[in-house]
């Protein structure tokens, strides 16, 4: 079959995400290209967590709403999700934890049940590993050689490797097969995340330090680049707070080294005024900012796109930014490298924009869809001095006709550098002169202008589908992969644009030619986007808005998708 979907559920404290993760890598084995979905409440214990992982012979970054298989390791999964499965499903579930009487009748032909706890107790097992059982079932249920299995929990469980294939035998060979799945045989390719493509991409733009207070849907970032630091020579730091953490990465930036920020609404309500010391004192940063329902702590742990507004108008007074939205794991590794090159080539803040849904999604990662984006190189003082006073040979804050000042840092010689977040002159030095006022206002605008223009180069909005359909679908960030697949199969055309600010005008206009009927698509109440479009002058027929937190289905958003292009 071309696509197979698995949905594993419990409550937290199960392994859930882990087991989610591990049939992950075991459709990647046989060569399927994968997209794991993962939904958790803010709970250490208790609740009801579930993973979807959707496997496809042709790459996706979306998962779908029904699914083939339903791995229930407690009652309450079936109660919460009998309604996902498709016809002829099949049910793997813990016997002893769900008895087979209590379950649907639509269910009993398909079903392979095993007794979890005996198994664990008869192997001298730990609870922990009553998942092993459970991937043991699951495999033969649906055909999958037990070979496969056990290379893969070789691979990915190194702790107590014996004892986890002997339970994981346990229970492949007391259950039954219910499906004979496809096996692609593609090459395996690798799994990341969203916040490990963003992780990955910094680094290759030369990242140096990154600090972080830790907040849901960023926090992931902080724990990956903790774990390599040592092999990049990367300085990984949480402080006390969101408000050390942004002037950390600042004062990195003033010593010369390349560092970036990750954060969610709320902790980037506590950097604004240092992303504004980055406008005025024109040291560069990248802050990862993960978007999730608010107001205030919100719902935590799930996904939003309410914080376009916010990145936009962050910070007092009116400096140039960049804000970067990408919505696939390749999107994320290449946009992110050119983030950080951004931020040092004109010496201010770039957002890199997600969500719950990219940054804690994970996919398979396809090294030929990654974006060819230029890396861009900043611009170091070459040493020429810049006035005739040997003692003042350098100007940190020079008045170029892009805006852009050549860059020293601390220790070069002949050089006094300064980092003042008070109105300064071109030595950095304080003034409250009005000319001089106006005079620096002027150079931000010169260089946020000079940025747009270098950015226009690049293809900053994707089109999908029919590019030549009248009825056009716009959209940004994460919804984009359920939206590629809906293109093709409604015949429309999808626009996505990844660079949202400057705001693509040109690039955005062009894709949009033709078009007879455009509708938005994006997870907030308001239209966020759709009312950006409509300030530069594009027109907007209609809307597609989720605000529930939920990410959106491939099946549920082209059935509102149809009705909206109407």
């Amino acid at each position: 079959m071309d696509s197979f979907s698995v949905l594993i559920g419990g409550k937290a404290g199960d392994g859930i995400t882990e087991a989610g993760g591990m049939i992950a890598q075991l459709m990647n084995a046989i060569g399927y290209r994968l997209f794991r979905h993962v939904e958790a409440p803010s709970l250490i214990r208790g609740g009801h967590n579930y993973v979807i992982v959707r496997a496809h012979r042709q790459r996706i970054s979306a998962h779908r709403d029904h699914v083939n298989v339903l791995i229930a390791l407690n009652a309450e999964t079936i109660e919460r999700h009998e309604w996902r499965l498709k016809q002829r499903p099949i049910t793997v579930f813990d016997s002893e934890a769900i008895k087979p009487a209590g379950l649907p009748a639509s269910l009993h032909p398909f079903r392979t049940g095993i007794p979890v706890k005996t198994i664990l107790e008869q192997e001298e097992a730990p609870p922990v590993m009553r998942n092993s059982a459970i991937l043991g079932a699951f495999c033969k249920a649906i055909s999958i050689p037990w070979e496969v299995l056990e290379d893969v929990i070789t691979r990915y469980q190194p702790k107590k490797t014996e004892l986890n294939l002997k339970v994981a035998r346990r229970g492949y060979d007391l259950a039954t097969e219910k499906l004979m799945v496809d096996l692609p045989g593609g090459a395996a390719q690798p799994i990341l995340s969203g916040l490990e493509a963003i992780g990955l991409g910094l680094l290759r733009g030369g990242l140096k330090a990154y600090a972080s207070y830790p907040m849901t849907p960023a926090t992931g970032l902080l724990h990956f680049l903790a774990r390599h630091a040592p092999r990049f020579e990367l300085k990984v730091v949480q402080p006390e707070g969101e408000i050390a953490a942004m002037l950390m990465a600042l004062g990195h930036a003033y010593a010369g080294e390349r560092a970036a920020v990750g954060t969610s609404g709320g902790g980037f309500a506590l950097m604004v005024e240092g992303l504004s010391m980055s406008g005025q004192a024109e040291l560069p940063v990248v802050v990862v900012l993960g978007q999730r329902p608010g107001p205030s702590t919100g719902l935590p742990t799930y996904t939003s796109q309410t914080e376009l507004e916010f990145a936009l108008t962050a910070g007092q007074g009116e400096f140039p930014r960049a804000i970067i939205a990408p919505g696939e794991v390749e999107q994320a590794y290449a946009w992110s490298t050119l983030a950080i090159d951004l931020a040092w080539k004109y010496q201010l803040p770039v957002i890199v924009l997600g969500d719950r849904t990219l940054h804690d999604s994970s996919q398979s990662f396809d090294r030929g869809a990654v974006p060819k984006l230029p890396r861009l190189r900043q611009r170091d003082w070459d040493g020429a001095p810049m006035s005739d006073d040997p003692d003042l040979a350098y100007q940190r804050y020079l008045i170029t006709d892009d805006g852009v000042s050549p860059l020293a840092f601390p220790g070069r010689e002949g050089a006094i550098v300064k980092a003042n977040s008070y109105t300064h002159d071109e030595y950095g030095i304080t003034t409250e002169d009005p000319e001089m006022t106006v005079r620096m206002q002027d150079k931000w605008l010169r260089k946020g202008r000079a940025m747009a223009e270098e950015l226009d180069g690049l293809p900053l909005v994707n089109v999908y589908g029919d590019p030549e359909a009248t009825r056009t679908v716009v959209t940004w960030g994460s919804p984009v992969g359920a939206l590629r697949e809906i293109g093709e199969l409604i015949d429309a055309r999808v626009v996505q644009p990844v660079v949202l600010w400057p705001f693509p005008a040109r690039q955005l206009e062009a894709a949009l030619a033709g078009s007879e009927r455009t509708v938005v698509v994006e997870m907030n109440a308001t239209g966020q986007f759709a009312g950006l479009m409509r300030r530069h002058g594009l027109r907007v027929d209609g809307a597609v808005n989720r605000y529930d937190g939920r990410p959106f289905g491939v099946g549920e958003l082209q059935a509102k998708v149809e009705g909206a292009l109407k």
